[in-house]
């Protein structure tokens, strides 16, 4: 899988959604799934902006609730992070048990599990910045529920490499698996992955029973541990030019929408800082990947440095910028993002959510069919 960057392809991908097959084959690894995360993500596109595109194109609501459903928990998460803060960086709701280290299985990071699916899944994460979602969840599994690692720096390293890595959605869902942010593990065996990754495999640590997994010691080829060392590579910064009489619209790994005002002059400025990525380090291909996503906001400058340092070089131009959790330290004039509805609030459950958010699309689907 590739993911190309100019607006052409990705506005093609939207248009060649199939919501109804998607619904129908998500699970499974050769599904039909979108590959629009990592826009999504990045803030090229909006989850409102692909929901309204499938309306557009004729699907009603109710015959394709699980695609709208998929979309609604990547707004579900940001609503938590919202709210919990730097909460989700620890264990949220309960605390991880049983944990044996708080390092990472060497064997998962070398891709040598033993699993060909899952060291095949390690493999494309490294080659192309994804991963399916399924096995995100596999490999979380055997990682926090079999190999009894703490999810944090797992979740970390996963985070380091993904095109889509969304803070929230990457460590609340780690969470989720390892039961810190829910009321179950989530254990899969080898008959699961063989199903959902068109694999024949027999005789791995996990092809036995569910409740065998659940009681059996940490496997072998899991107990090898090591530390991290994720490091980030910022590109050089450009020496930029602030037009005080122009407005200043600040951009970053998370907003890189090119229609944000795209029809007044400003000075369009790509923030990187490298505090925010020394905390939350990003590899060297997806640091190519948003630079070559900025290339479609015309007259975009990159600069590297602190928020405080750019506000000192913009002077008396008004300062612009998105709403999100990563940007606390801003100042000046913030703007809403797009939402697929206007729920809002720390829910307990996504199903807490999603029941309000489905009260409000069968309004509007009564709406757009009386008028």
């Amino acid at each position: 899988m590739n993911f190309p960057t100019d607006l052409e392809s990705i506005y093609q991908r939207v248009a060649s959604i199939e919501p109804i097959k998607y619904g129908k084959s998500r699970n499974f690894i050769d599904g039909s799934v979108t590959y629009l995360s990592p826009y999504i993500s990045r803030g090229v596109i909006s989850t409102k902006e692909v929901f309204e595109s499938v309306l557009q194109r004729g699907f009603k609501p109710y015959s394709i609730e699980k695609f709208i459903q998929e979309l609604a928990w990547r707004d579900y998460w940001q609503q938590i992070w919202i709210h919990k803060g730097d909460e989700i960086d620890t264990d949220l709701r309960h605390a991880q048990e049983p944990v044996h280290h708080y390092k990472m299985p060497k064997k998962i990071q070398d891709a040598d599990t033993g699993i060909y699916a899952i060291d095949e899944a390690i493999d494309e994460l490294y080659t192309t910045g994804y991963m399916h979602n399924h096995n995100r969840m596999y490999l979380a599994g055997i990682t926090c529920n079999v190999g009894r690692s703490h999810w944090y720096q797992p979740a970390k390293w996963m985070y380091y490499h993904l095109f889509d890595g969304d803070w929230a959605s990457n460590t609340l869902s780690w969470q989720w698996v390892c039961g810190s942010n829910s009321n179950k593990k989530y254990i899969a065996n080898q008959d699961n992955i063989n199903t959902y990754t068109k694999k024949f495999q027999k005789g791995t640590f996990l092809d036995r029973s569910y409740e065998d997994i659940a009681q059996m010691n940490v496997p072998g080829v899991l107990k090898e541990i090591t530390s991290l060392d994720l490091t980030t590579k910022l590109p050089q910064s450009d020496p930029i030019k602030i037009e005080a009489s122009l407005p200043t619209l600040v951009y970053n790994s998370y907003n890189l929408d090119p229609k944000w005002k795209s029809d007044i002059q400003a000075n369009r400025i790509l923030l990187l800082e490298p505090n925010h990525f020394k905390k939350y380090p990003k590899s060297e291909a997806f640091i190519e990947f948003i630079l070559s996503l900025s290339a479609n906001i015309k007259g975009i400058q990159v600069f590297v440095g602190s928020f405080e340092e750019l506000q000192q070089k913009a002077e008396s131009s008004p300062i612009y910028y998105k709403e999100h959790p990563f940007n606390k330290q801003y100042q000046g004039i913030e703007e809403p993002r797009d939402w697929m509805f206007s729920v809002k609030g720390d829910f307990r459950s996504f199903f807490a959510f999603w029941k309000k958010c489905k009260k409000e699309m069968k309004t509007k689907q009564l709406q757009s069919e009386l008028f």
